[in-house]
């Protein structure tokens, strides 16, 4: 004999009941109650019992009777939960939920005494929600199951939504879900989705059970994000104080007029300055006017006024004369601009003062302070070298990239730096790893952003942008203003100034000559060793190719007929690509060839040619290629082989060259109308491919 506790709904005890589990049992124990063996109920009796779960007895035997909302959860789906008790306790298990009581239904339990004790008790647990809380805390609860069969008690999907609605995390099963589990989402995601599945995805496949369960759980989502701002909002109050601005104006800059403002500016390539993304309020802070010298900026830095004389340097490139004043007044700052315009050196100077300028001193600051995020390792290295030209007052910085020597970069952050230069991933994996902790960044630059974003990196971007603190100030260089590059300015930058130089329009470098010739493609390769023949012994030039096969198999074309080159790209180990640049850059070798990992930031000033091997993909790599030369106010040549199945670009291709007064031959203006043409027809859009019949079987252009 055993006591059967009864509860109600609201989990309070409604009754304590004995149950005679043997007919051989005679004589009841003192003072407890035994069943009479089991006989039809009246009406009035149901009803009184209707709100509670009731058991009653027979000599081995025993029926429970339950709200009729339970017995889904009872059965299982497809019959999975009462077949594994019947298998596990070796009882026989009835249901019934036809009754002439919709609101009742009838459980009878009957076999071996000692079956029915523990087929009765796991019943229960389901009835009160017990059954996985016990099966959790210990892994020899679960019965063993196959993959297609739920374990019995509450639906696993309801605990996933009650441990999220309670501050947990989200997390999908692979095994009743299908795979995929949460493997490369954001807590974030995983947290929202928990929410919406809970209300909405599930609905209609849920048993009835499931569904009063799925009815219970309730996410208050605003309560949620209210604590999250407030918790967000106590994790910054408790950062070190920040100072942003250094700018010390002088008075023949202040005392500049509009018209003499305005003639620097267009005197200077055509700068323009505006504020990105107008105020709510409507009223605009004023920009700073230009700096026409660098003791304008720079004249309360004596130090770091000698390192720029120490570079030679004769007055501040368009770029830096506007941007210098913007960055050293605290502002955040969009630079848009052609490559070799001086963009580096425009955020790195502003970036030294601020760093020197923070009240709390340096080994003080739980971190670095300076965050330069970069698409490429070469643009990376390259910023690094930057750095190290500008001795200023002991700053040091870091190079974090993929391929390098992880241990080595490890060593040197944990060291103290004040510079973290990075990739996006390299720089994810460090931080995740806790190596490095971005809390203390307060100057973030995104470096060539737009070819950030091509290149896929904006997750990482963005998880970053979220560790740092929201106070921060930010630069963002680009050289294109695509939408994705706005999107992410509006969503984490603060009233930011745009300077661009020229114009906002894709426009190449005026001081490069821009040649096309339209060829097949079996005619590349000879003509490529014909370019190389006529080469003079100063001249140096890259090629670029659209696939790492091609630059390799062009780089054993030329070791093999011993012609002297290099090659770059993604898939050379990072030593090897390191010493690519080394070579071009001190001579050893006059020929590079790269995909586009080499088109941005690279600054080699002696480019004198670049060849388009393969015509590039997009017209703005085409404008990132031609300005690998003619850099630092040099000229340079840029030859462009052009085949059939380059149509699509060629119109965009036209305006690029007629912005810069070049020569359009006519043969690239056939191909342009021939692929509008084309698309007019229906036959084809941006990027289509070229047949025999649209140009006349193999007709050369």
């Amino acid at each position: 004999m055993w006591d059967n506790e009864c509860w109600d709904d609201d989990g309070t005890q409604a009754q304590s009941v004995t149950v005679n589990s043997s007919s051989n049992v005679s004589q009841p124990e003192p003072n407890i109650p035994t069943h009479k063996p089991y006989r039809a109920e009246k009406e009035s009796d149901r009803r009184e019992k209707r709100s509670r779960n009731i058991v009653t007895s027979g000599s081995d035997s025993v029926r429970i009777e339950v709200q009729s909302h339970i017995i889904p959860r009872i059965i299982g789906k497809r019959g999975a939960t009462v077949q594994e008790l019947r298998t596990q306790t070796k009882a026989r298990i009835e249901i019934d939920n036809n009754r002439d009581d919709d609101s009742m239904g009838t459980i009878t339990i009957s076999g071996d005494p000692e079956n029915v004790k523990a087929a009765e008790k796991a019943v229960q647990d389901i009835i009160n929600g017990t059954r996985m809380e016990k099966s959790r805390g210990s892994e020899s609860h679960r019965p063993p199951r196959s993959n297609n069969d739920r374990p019995y008690g509450r639906d696993d999907r309801t605990n996933r939504y009650e441990n999220a609605s309670a501050g947990g995390r989200y997390k999908s099963s692979d095994s009743y879900y299908g795979g995929g589990g949460d493997r490369g989402r954001s807590h974030g995601d995983n947290f929202r989705d928990s929410g919406r599945r809970s209300k909405y995805d599930y609905s209609s496949s849920l048993s009835h059970s499931d569904q009063n369960a799925e009815d219970d759980v309730i996410i208050d989502w605003a309560a949620l994000n209210k604590a999250a701002d407030e918790a967000a909002k106590e994790r910054w109050a408790r950062c070190p104080p920040l100072v942003k601005v250094f700018y010390n104006e002088q008075d023949e800059v202040a005392q500049m007029s509009p018209a003499e403002v305005a003639a620097f500016r267009e005197a200077s390539n055509n700068i323009v300055v505006e504020r990105t993304f107008k105020q709510e309020s409507g009223e605009q802070k004023p920009i700073p006017n230009p700096v026409v010298d660098f003791h304008q900026a720079f004249g309360d830095f004596p130090d770091l006024m000698e390192e720029l004389r120490k570079a030679n340097f004769t007055k501040p490139s368009p770029i830096q004369s506007q941007a210098w004043p913007i960055l050293l007044k605290g502002e955040d700052l969009i630079g848009i601009a052609q490559t070799g315009t001086g963009k580096t050196l425009a955020f790195l100077l502003p970036a030294f003062i601020h760093i020197e300028g923070q009240p709390i001193p340096r080994g003080s600051r739980g971190g670095p302070n300076v965050l330069v995020l970069a698409p490429t390792r070469e643009l990376a290295l390259q910023i690094e070298k930057e750095v190290a030209k500008y001795q200023f007052r002991g700053i040091k910085a870091v190079c974090l990239y993929g391929g390098g020597d992880r241990r080595a970069q490890i060593n040197v952050v944990r060291s103290g730096v004040e510079i973290l230069i990075a990739t996006p991933g390299r720089l994810n994996d460090l931080v995740q790893e806790g190596v490095v902790d971005v809390s203390s960044i307060t100057y973030l630059v995104l470096d060539e952003a737009d070819r950030m974003l091509d290149m896929g990196f904006e997750p990482q971007i963005r998880k970053v942008l979220l560790d740092i603190r929201p106070d921060r100030q930010t630069v963002m260089t680009s050289a294109t203003w695509p939408d994705g590059v706005r999107r992410l300015a509006q969503s984490y930058m603060s009233d930011p100034i745009q300077v661009y130089i020229g114009t906002l329009d894709l426009a190449a470098t005026h001081t490069v000559t821009q040649l096309v010739e339209v060829m097949d493609e079996g005619d590349k390769l000879y003509r490529i060793n014909e370019f190389i023949r006529d080469m003079l012994p100063t001249d140096k030039v890259i090629i670029f190719c659209g696939k790492k096969t091609r630059a390799d198999d062009l780089s054993s074309e030329f070791i093999l007929a011993d012609i002297p080159c290099q090659s770059i790209h993604g898939n050379r180990e990072q030593s090897d690509r390191e010493q690519a640049l080394e070579d071009i850059k001190s001579g050893a070798v006059n020929i590079l060839i790269a995909t586009d990992v080499a088109s941005r930031g690279l600054d080699i000033e002696d480019i004198t040619h670049v060849v388009n091997y393969d015509f590039p993909r997009n017209i703005e790599e085409y404008v990132h290629r031609v300005g690998r030369t003619g850099r630092a106010g040099r000229s340079g040549i840029s030859l462009s082989f052009m085949t059939r199945s380059d149509w699509a670009v060629a119109a965009e291709l036209i305006k690029i060259m007629e912005e810069a007064n070049q020569e359009v031959p006519d043969e690239v203006r056939d191909m342009a109308k021939r692929f509008d043409a084309r698309r007019d027809r229906g036959g084809g859009g941006r990027g289509g491919r070229g047949g025999r019949d649209d140009f006349g079987g193999r007709r050369r252009w």
